[in-house]
């Protein structure tokens, strides 16, 4: 299965100029790469990038709301993405639960949402410093409790039929689905978390993912200061099988940056 890279620009750049420049360093290099790409700029950009993007180079969202149409000033809603050119969308991401005070039940109304319109989902899930320093066990406690409370009330019934099997309801839920492991205390600070400790958490991820939700051979990706330099460890240690991609900041707004991180 190939490897997955999504690129998170946040807010930035500040013109459509430079997001279009930007957006084109991608395509230059997508071609010869063996990797799943996935660029998520901010989605004032979606609608003119969607017609330069190709085939195996998709389009993400940031963020999302929980319903398609009403009196939500600033929102913007699953609907109005598809039609933007959105397959993905980041819910979740830790600056969202930290600065905007995004709590497990709004992430998890937004996840519902996405699903229900087609969207495909990067949920983004990690611990702070406190919890860290904690131990082991409060940090497998931490993720657990933040997947279920995240993932509540899945499956949909709207993506399942009467006939839907169990491994049915595993490929639907696989497919749409992506977890995104950041630990906090990493995020732009350039301190990623060590390989060893990361691949212990994405194996608590999926064991979590299949004995809940039932879904197989789920995909993870870890984030947190990823760059072309730290990116290495993580391919090159014993059980990098385990990390399914990568989710990419600061890194992902830097051409020389993309390219050696999409050649790898």
């Amino acid at each position: 299965m190939k490897k997955i890279i999504a690129f998170n620009w946040k807010m930035n750049p500040q013109s459509l100029g430079e997001a279009k420049k930007l957006f084109n360093s991608y395509l230059l290099l997508y071609s010869s790469s063996k990797k799943e790409i996935i660029v998520c700029p901010p989605f004032i950009y979606l609608y003119e990038l969607k017609d330069l993007k190709t085939k195996n180079l998709k389009l993400g969202s940031q963020d999302v709301f929980w319903e398609n149409s009403g009196a939500f000033t600033g929102e913007i809603s699953p609907k109005m993405l598809k039609n933007l050119g959105a397959e993905y969308v980041i819910i979740g991401h830790s600056e969202r639960r930290q600065n905007l005070n995004e709590t497990d039940e709004m992430i998890n109304k937004k996840i519902l949402a996405a699903l229900k319109t087609g969207l495909k989902i990067i949920l983004c899930v990690g611990e702070n410093l406190k919890t860290r320093k904690q131990g082991k066990k409060a940090v497998e406690n931490f993720i657990k409790s933040q997947l279920q409370k995240d993932l509540k009330n899945l499956p949909l019934n709207s993506l399942l039929s009467k006939t839907t099997s169990r491994k049915g309801l595993s490929y639907i839920l696989n497919s749409r689905l992506i977890i995104a492991y950041e630990p906090i205390w990493a995020i732009g600070t350039g301190n990623s978390d060590s390989p060893k400790d990361a691949i212990e958490i994405i194996k608590l991820i999926k064991k979590t993912l299949n004995s809940i939700f039932y879904i197989l051979n789920p995909r993870v990706l870890y984030g947190g200061s990823v760059d072309s330099k730290n990116i290495k460890n993580f391919l090159q240690c014993m059980q990098c099988n385990e990390i399914d991609g990568f989710l990419i900041g600061s890194a992902s707004l830097q051409p020389k940056e993309i390219k050696n991180i999409i050649k790898l």
